[in-house]
């Protein structure tokens, strides 16, 4: 239990600094400086209540909800009325007053100073969606299926302290910082009126979604990394026993027969997974004639994608596009997909909300609501999003967890079809170029395009003039690098060449200094990009669809993660 206890800990961490936390953000910034460096200890009191909803939210909220006889959207409904009202509370002061005055007389001394902080946070606490991985899924899922114990208490306390770290620092940077702000000092009253209209936004943010498009637009970096820690054989086997399975004897390989997890090792490749597992427990369908119920017997002869989502997951929302495009591309030539949609919060239970996901992303094909976690179970599910390929004898063929192996999959679904051989392209909801160059990453960790054959990993290397590359895609190195797990660092000389087709071209980098774009093809052709900071995406050429190849001269120390077209 103390290894299941520290990866909590950690994940919770990793969530607390992913793209999930975008839209509470500002809120917590903001509400830290209300009583500007007078009461250091509102960051505390907001991060509090904020964790402290949200652990109870998480594990409770479902049971309560259902016991009662509420709607399951309920706790996030009322979390962002919360937030509206104490916004506009502090905004117009006579309402504030107001709005205090039946509390004046029963909340303690201490509370009186900082009661609104601790409301503000429990409000953000019921409106926090984190990204979902391993370790969320199943507090989710066992609180909903097995009932609370003291050992899953324990991994969500874990999970949720881990949040409260780094959520604690951005409070306590944020007030030390515009604490040393005279005009923040002196206008006290102003900035509680900013801090409201915060809150105000950031409820109407989250009710109305849009900061979606940023929160997927944010590289997902930190993905690998979390599924590293929380998806490995030490933490399967925690879970298993937390959730009172005795090792998963459904998946146990027989033969030339792989587990689940043996053939996520492999997804570029088709195994032998096992027979397919049936759909159990499916409340509605959706995007069926009339809500007619789909099941695996009846599509052999189809190759099916079972893909687990749930419509709030970030990660599972960078997969739409693929999955939407492989649903138009394949499904005349027989191709399935089948989105089982299993809740991670109670708010997710509500067949309109997921209704209106579906038409927001896009999605065409099948859903299966889920909301009882029968299917999940049936499937040994761990997190969202999760994809399973079945050939047309009903056999599953390749698993994917998390996001990633796009390509990959779109070549085994083609050898699946038997469909005429043609270019694997990424899905594009812009509809940009047809055909244009896929994603290509930088990386030894995600397929780097080995043009310069062989080379040292993790260190500094002078690979000379490097070779000509010989395909869309494929990059050439030159001078030197030290190539990474998720990115290529330019050293003295760094240079690249990769020849594309697109109508625009843009990059992932990193560091400080600058990048020389030139094309072979177009030699009045130089742009210099600026970089500096964290991991951003830059653009390097935008014009009419073009064949041509390309040219980068990085300064030292730049890092450069992937390139995207469109």
């Amino acid at each position: 239990m103390i290894t299941l206890i520290v990866v909590g800990l950690v994940s919770g961490i990793i969530t607390a600094i992913s793209p999930c936390v975008l839209p509470v953000l500002p809120a917590i910034l903001s509400s830290s400086i209300q009583d500007g460096a007078t009461n250091r200890r509102r960051p505390l009191v907001v991060v509090a209540g904020l964790v402290t909803s949200f652990a109870v939210f998480t594990l409770l909220g479902g049971i309560l909800l259902a016991s009662l006889g509420l709607p399951d959207d309920l706790l996030r409904w009322t979390g962002i009325v919360v937030l509206a009202v104490v916004g506009l509370g502090l905004m117009i002061p006579r309402l504030g007053e107001l709005l205090q005055r039946p509390f004046e007389r029963v909340r303690p001394a201490r509370m009186d100073r900082d009661g609104n902080g601790f409301v503000m946070g429990l409000a953000l606490g019921l409106v926090f969606v984190p990204c979902a991985g391993p370790i969320l899924a199943s507090i989710t899922v066992l609180a909903a299926t097995n009932g609370v114990s003291w050992g899953l208490v324990a991994l969500t306390l874990a999970f949720s302290a881990g949040i409260a770290i780094p959520l604690l620092v951005f409070g306590f940077a944020g007030q030390a910082i515009f604490g040393r702000i005279k005009a923040v000092r002196e206008r006290l009253q102003l900035i509680r009126a900013i801090s409201g209209g915060v809150l105000l936004a950031t409820a109407l943010v989250i009710a109305t979604n849009v900061a979606e498009p940023l929160q997927r637009a944010v590289p997902g970096f930190l993905a690998g990394i979390q599924s590293s820690i929380e998806d490995n054989s030490s933490v399967r086997d925690e879970l298993d026993t937390l959730a009172g399975r005795q090792g998963d004897d459904a998946a146990v390989a027989s033969g030339d027969r792989l587990t689940f997890d043996e053939c996520a090792d492999a997804p570029g490749e088709l195994h032998d997974c096992g027979p397919a597992r049936d759909l159990p427990g499916i409340q509605a369908w959706l995007q069926t004639d009339g809500g007619k119920a789909l099941s695996l017997e009846e599509l052999r002869g189809h190759v099916v994608l079972i893909d687990f989502w749930t419509y709030s997951c970030i990660n599972c929302q960078r997969t739409f596009p693929y999955l939407t495009a492989w649903d138009e591309r394949y499904r005349d030539d027989g191709l399935t997909i089948i989105g089982v949609h299993t809740p991670e919060f109670a708010f997710e239970k509500v067949e309109a909300n997921v209704a209106d996901a579906a038409e927001r992303y896009g999605i065409e094909y099948p859903i299966a609501i889920d909301n009882d976690y029968e299917t999940w179970r049936e499937w040994d599910q761990r997190f969202w999003p999760a994809h399973y390929l079945i050939d047309q004898q009903g056999e599953v063929r390749q698993v994917h967890y998390g996001e990633g192996a796009y390509a990959e999959t779109e070549q085994l679904i083609q050898q699946l079809l038997d469909a005429p051989p043609q270019a694997v392209v990424e899905a594009d909801p812009g509809n940009h170029t047809s055909g244009r160059t896929p994603e290509t990453y930088l990386g030894y960790g995600r397929g780097y395009a080995k043009a310069n054959g062989d080379y040292p990993r993790d260190e500094a290397h002078d690979f000379g003039t490097g070779p000509e590359p010989s395909a869309d895609g494929e990059v050439s190195l030159s001078g030197t690098w030290t190539v990474g797990d998720e990115a290529a660092s330019a050293g003295p000389g760094a240079a690249l060449t990769i020849p594309f087709y697109a109508a625009d071209v843009h990059l992932v980098l990193a560091g400080s200094g600058t990048v020389t774009v030139t094309l072979e093809g177009d030699p009045g052709y130089r742009e210099v990009v600026e970089v500096s900071g964290t991991p951003d995406l830059y653009d390097l050429y935008a014009g009419e669809p073009v064949s041509d190849v390309m040219h980068l001269e990085l300064s030292e120390g730049v890092e450069a993660y992937a390139f995207t077209f469109g």
